[in-house]
């Protein structure tokens, strides 16, 4: 990791601190392919819903 290289665009840099984000925490249960608890009813992705 030198810096001796051109300036990472804001793409990269978006990029590169999501990946850092999803490796420091762990992915959420519906990225795992589990059912989402609660059953049927139970919304697996609240944050989608408008």
């Amino acid at each position: 990791m030198s810096d001796d290289k051109r300036p990472e665009s804001p793409m990269e840099r978006a990029l590169r601190l999501k990946k850092a984000a999803q490796a420091a925490r762990p992915a959420p249960p519906a990225a795992k392919g589990r059912k989402p608890e609660g059953g049927p009813g139970a919304r697996s992705k609240p944050w989608m819903a408008r």
